[in-house]
């Protein structure tokens, strides 16, 4: 298969400051475990807090930005993804271009020199997550950065595209631009629900953006919201991810598949009109280190079998796979190669 540049990846690139914090610290700021927020202006002081207090590790974050660098990872072909997004001309901003680049993604940064590289607060509390993210940069990319000949060279040269929904916060009319070139050229567009407020309040922009979507990906709490917000009233995960299959296309090239998490519980993927299980790896409680990433790592495991265009059962094994992987590291890091037969 030709490799290179296969899978293009768009999204909010975000240093993730993770640390392990108690209970307090969540009262203090009003943060639920298991979720991820914007943050507010009563969130601010808590980055300080957060560094001065406990021991933080920097990671390059953001979930479309995690997704893409463990499908390369999976990959290990030099160049076989890359990513745009804004990042600022700083520390933050530098660190993040030396860990995509050690990774192997081909990156394409839009500077903003305004504002400061996005970041995205990891609060762990028992091996469960919460993500609190300040956009700053990453909130200021424009679809004029996408439109230079350059960074458009990465869109043709794709055949899958992957956004997470986060996006739709920030560039919505960037997510049409290349769903309607994928629509017409008979590529894969792809994106994730991503968290419950983007179903809630960014029902529109993702409403535009849902009948380009070949595949949709999310996990149970983010598809009974997707319910809830088009007045479906049934919280079965079944039922919902064959609906949001169902959903009208842009495009009749490829059908709609829609892949929904749980958890522990068997991965939902509905497609033709039919529903799939498939069991994930189980992991000792002991064994968990933290949550955070496991679903943008499900993601990228599951793309690096698609662009070789491995059968469902293969894509949805690697995808259990990398998440196995990185719930047994902090952050979403991961070993020096995979072991994924």
């Amino acid at each position: 298969m030709e490799c290179e540049g296969i899978l293009l990846g768009m999204g909010n690139p975000l240093l993730d400051i993770s640390a392990v914090v108690d209970q307090d610290f969540l009262s203090k700021y009003d943060i639920k475990l298991n979720n991820a927020i914007l943050a507010e202006e009563k969130h601010l002081p808590m980055y300080d807090e957060m560094t001065s207090k406990y021991n933080v590790e920097y990671i390059a974050g953001g979930a479309t930005q995690n997704s893409i660098r463990v499908a390369q990872w999976m990959l290990q072909i030099p160049g076989a993804t890359s990513y745009i997004g804004c990042i600022g001309k700083d520390k933050f901003g530098e660190e993040m271009k030396k860990n995509s680049k050690l990774a192997g993604v081909n990156v394409h940064y839009y500077e903003d020199e305004s504002a400061s590289t996005g970041t995205c607060a990891v609060c762990v509390v028992g091996g469960e997550r919460s993500l609190v993210a300040n956009l700053s940069a990453a909130n200021c990319y424009k679809s004029e950065h996408l439109k230079r000949p350059e960074n458009w060279e990465l869109v043709k040269k794709a055949k899958y595209i992957y956004i997470a929904g986060f996006f739709l916060t920030v560039s919505p009319e960037s997510i049409l631009l290349v769903a309607e070139h994928a629509a017409a050229n008979n590529k894969f567009f792809m994106m994730n629900l991503s968290a419950p407020f983007i179903c809630e309040f960014f029902r529109d922009a993702q409403e535009k953006a849902l009948p380009y979507m070949d595949f949709v990906f999310g996990n149970e709490t983010e598809a009974r919201t997707f319910s809830k917000v088009h007045g479906w009233e049934t919280e079965n995960v079944e039922e919902i991810a064959l609906k949001i299959s169902q959903w009208p296309k842009a495009s009749g090239t490829h059908k709609r598949i829609t892949v929904i998490t749980q958890g522990p519980d068997p991965v939902v993927v509905a497609e033709d009109g039919k529903v799939k299980l498939f069991p994930v790896i189980l992991l000792p409680k002991e064994k968990l280190v933290d949550t955070n990433g496991a679903g943008d790592a499900f993601v990228g495991g599951f793309l690096s079998q698609l662009v070789q265009q491995k059968p469902m059962e293969d894509c949805v094994r690697a995808a259990c796979y990398a998440a196995n992987v990185i719930i047994q590291r902090s952050g979403c890091t991961y070993p020096e190669k995979p072991h994924f037969k």
